[in-house]
């Protein structure tokens, strides 16, 4: 370790010894060396470590000779101390530096009404927030540490009781057999315990609500979190779950079951309307009325492509839009996407690359696919609309039904930690669907969803749920 920069090793002593102490500066706290540790060493009034460690005021303090734990506590923010240079015996106190930023505003499912509060990339902040929200003995939470050079912390979280054992058991078998060198962020650990790594379908929930997952862990289900990550994993999970954002249960059940079917009419408008009119246009002139036909033949008088080539140009634009804007520091991307979005729009028009018609389906199939609440499931659906078109080219609305066909059988056979992935659909459940297309009250809610399994079905008395009249809207 001496070969790093920002390895110290020093010497000192007092009336009774001549000590050495070691740490990596960039990784100790240099208050809590100078106000608890060094007023103690320096101070005659120990003749041992074990003396020593008392003489400490830090609860986290370890004597050991195992050379493993000591380089593994030095890389972790440890002070070890000896009484010889070269000493295997040793004391390890523990300085760790943690810098966090706080706690601060969602930004990726903000919301205009519920808490304000989004997980940071401190684990030990993370813990902290879902147990304000659970404080209850049966939260339990299991540490690991994977990643043969990153060293990464990772906590399973679920309620006992209430969770299935099987789910449990089965996330912590996978997160526990990772073999890989670097784990920097919750998404690797996505790809490798998902059932199916070859689906673009995200198979688990990702959020950075703490009031989300503290809901969904009262559900039954399991938690993931990773040190250095703003996000929590949850499963098991289901297609419907990624298209409701967790304000449906701050509105009243009317208004968030219309919002939800509307979410999900956008999610379909998105990945359909373009196919449609390449396959309409292609094949099915006679299913266009005559009035829109002399709309769009006049609009395509003078524009040379064929439709395919028109709906790849502009969706590969508005794609392109996307990822600048992305990339791009905040402020500029804004100013790219939309004075980009305009420039090139009016510009492909006027120069008969493209028509009018298309350039308004394109823009609102874009903006349909800004609902989604997740954004894993945004990237797929924005990804889906190209194998439509292709099947729309070459076998007209033949072919978008075969995708589509395509599409089901393979969501059939997906699956969320062993669990049907298009639950409560298939296989039917009729009573998960309370909460799955629509949002019923919440005195209609007393089980927890079936898929889970849970140790305690029920959550509250029916009965006592119809003699308070004021439990729900």
């Amino acid at each position: 370790m001496r070969s790093s920069s920002d390895f110290i090793q020093y010497s000192d002593k007092n009336d009774h010894y001549q000590y050495w102490f070691s740490y990596f500066r960039t990784l100790v706290d240099t208050e809590t060396l100078q106000k608890k540790v060094m007023p103690a060493l320096k101070s005659n009034d120990w003749k041992s470590l074990l003396e020593l460690k008392n003489a400490i005021p830090i609860e986290e303090i370890l004597l050991t000779t195992d050379t493993n734990t000591i380089k593994d506590k030095l890389l972790d923010g440890y002070i070890m101390v000896t009484l010889t240079e070269y000493g295997i015996h040793c004391l390890l106190i523990k300085a760790t530096l943690n810098k966090a930023r706080d706690v601060s505003l969602p930004e990726v499912e903000f919301s205009v009404v519920g808490p304000k509060e989004a997980f940071v990339e401190s684990i030990e902040s993370n813990i902290n927030l879902i147990r304000k929200r659970i404080p209850d003995e049966k939260l339990r939470i299991r540490e690991l540490q994977i990643g043969d050079l990153s060293k990464t912390k990772v906590a399973i979280l679920c309620v006992e009781e209430i969770v299935d054992e099987e789910n449990f058991r089965t996330v912590f078998q996978r997160i526990n057999e990772i073999e890989f060198d670097q784990i920097s962020d919750s998404s690797f650990i996505t790809q490798m315990i998902s059932d199916n790594h070859n689906s673009p379908f995200p198979q688990l929930l990702d959020t950075e609500r703490p009031d989300r997952v503290a809901s969904i862990l009262a559900e039954g289900k399991v938690g993931v979190m990773v040190d250095g990550s703003p996000h929590v994993l949850i499963g098991p999970t289901t297609l419907v779950e990624f298209f409701s954002a967790f304000d449906d249960y701050f509105y009243n059940w009317v208004n968030a079951s219309f919002i939800r079917l509307v979410r999900l009419f956008a999610v379909a408008f998105s990945i359909l309307i373009t196919p449609i009119y390449v396959a309409a246009l292609t094949y099915h002139y006679e299913l266009i009325p005559n009035d829109l036909l002399n709309t769009l033949i006049s609009s395509r008088r003078e524009v040379p492509l064929p439709p395919l080539l028109e709906a790849l140009f502009l969706e590969l634009t508005i794609e392109l839009l996307r990822e600048a804007g992305a990339r791009l520091p905040t402020k500029v991307g804004q100013t790219i996407g939309i004075v980009g979005g305009i420039v090139i729009g009016t510009a492909s028009v006027e120069a008969g690359l493209t028509s009018n018609i298309l350039l308004i389906i394109v823009a609102l199939s874009a903006l349909a696919s800004f609902t989604t609440p997740i954004y894993a499931m945004g990237n797929t659906i924005r990804m889906l609309r190209f194998p439509f078109l292709l099947f729309a080219e070459w076998l007209g609305l033949l072919g978008i039904m075969l995708c589509f066909c395509f599409l089901m059988t393979h969501l059939l056979k997906l699956t969320s930690l062993g669990r049907p992935f298009l639950e409560p659909i298939y296989p039917p459940r009729t009573a998960d669907m309370k909460d799955s297309l629509i949002r019923l009250p919440f005195s209609l809610m007393a089980k927890r969803p079936q898929q889970l399994r849970p140790g305690k079905p029920i959550r509250f008395s029916i009965k006592k749920a119809k003699q308070n009249k004021d439990i729900d809207e």
